[in-house]
């Protein structure tokens, strides 16, 4: 696909929508994911996409658990990022991500910034 930018308002949760792989989008550059997104999905897959230059997720996203560290994990929730040549950046808000159990980042040399959270606060990003 020709897509070069992906941006998803706040809000969107649907519970059949259980996968979030975008291998197929291969000259995608920018990735951006609003607050309270993707709470139903079990796996990210961003792996591949060599024109990917950042990703930016808000709060509370691709988690059950919003705005608090009473978290059950899920061993069947993994985020992976692999093989991402350009990426550069990679943000995201408070809780996202909070009950998943693995987080694989593998060949990004071009990554610069990691955010997770905010500094100095409860963040709870792959709290296990």
């Amino acid at each position: 696909m020709d897509v070069t930018e992906i941006v998803v308002d706040d809000g969107l949760n649907e519970p059949d929508f259980t996968g979030f792989d975008l291998s197929g989008f291969s000259k995608l550059k920018r990735l951006e994911i609003g607050n309270d997104c993707f709470a139903y999905v079990e796996e990210v897959k961003l792996i591949g996409l060599n024109e990917l230059e950042s990703v930016e997720i808000g709060k509370n996203s691709f988690t059950k658990y919003k705005d608090t560290y009473h978290i059950t994990p899920d061993p069947n929730r993994h985020f992976c990022l692999k093989n991402c040549p350009k990426l550069k950046s990679l943000k995201m808000g408070c809780y996202s991500f909070s009950d998943y159990t693995v987080c694989a980042i593998e060949n990004v040399d071009a990554l610069e910034v990691i955010e997770m959270g905010d500094l100095n606060d409860w963040s709870c990003n792959f709290y296990y």
